[in-house]
Formats: C-alpha cells, structure tokens, sequence
C-alpha cells in the first residue's frame, strides 16, 4: 500500500470517529425539537424537517464512510458496530415509510427515530 494510500485511510478512519458525534447529535437535536413540537404546535416549522432530514443524512454519510473502510482498506469492523450501522440506516427506511400511515403522529414518530438513531451511534 502506498503512503498516499495509508494517509488516505487514515483521514477516512479519523473522519469516520469524529462524524459519529455529528450522527449522535443532529440526532439527538432533531428527536428532541420533534418530540416537543408534538406538545407545543408553535415549534412545527420548515426547520425541524431540515434539520431531521439532515440528522438522517449524517446516517448514510456514516455508513458510507464505514463501508469505505471495509471494502477499499480491507478494515474488519467488529459484527455489532456493523449490526448498529446497518439498523440505522432501516430504521430511516422504516421511518419514511410509516410517513403516511402516521400523519397524524409524525413528531412522536421523527422524534422517537431520532433518538433511536442517537442511541444506536452511542452503542455502535
């Protein structure tokens, strides 16, 4: 491998920790605002679904960035931080897909996704 090859790892790797926090609180923020904009109307704004769509796109950036590893640098992952990575990513899909059925629960639904994904980076 080369040297570049090894910096190129290394930034990925050091990368890949780091974002984890950005995964956990984007998370974490974005469950919270929509859990409490369940009780409180006046905080159901544009905002929270960008800020919950973007939490949920730090989840596939994460996965991306660990299957990078996996793959191109032949790293092995230990089988739960894979396992937790893997439920993340369905459980956006699942959240997203129960969008409709839930209407008219959709903060408590965004909400408690959000800190399910939250506590899945915490244990990955």
């Amino acid at each position: 491998m080369s040297a570049a090859n090894l910096v190129t790892a290394s930034i990925v790797a050091d990368v890949h920790d780091w974002f984890s926090w950005v995964v956990i609180f984007s998370n974490a923020l974005a469950g919270l605002w929509a859990l409490a904009a369940h009780r409180r109307p006046s905080l159901r704004s544009i905002g929270l679904w960008v800020t919950t769509a973007t939490a949920q796109t730090t989840v596939f950036v994460q996965a991306g960035l660990g299957t990078w590893l996996m793959v191109r640098e032949g790293r092995d992952a230990p089988d739960l931080h894979a396992l937790y990575g893997f439920s993340a990513l369905v459980a956006v899909g699942i959240a997203y897909s129960y969008r409709q059925q839930l209407r008219n629960h959709l903060y408590l639904l965004y909400g408690c996704t959000g800190l399910f994904l939250m506590g899945l980076g915490i244990r990955a």
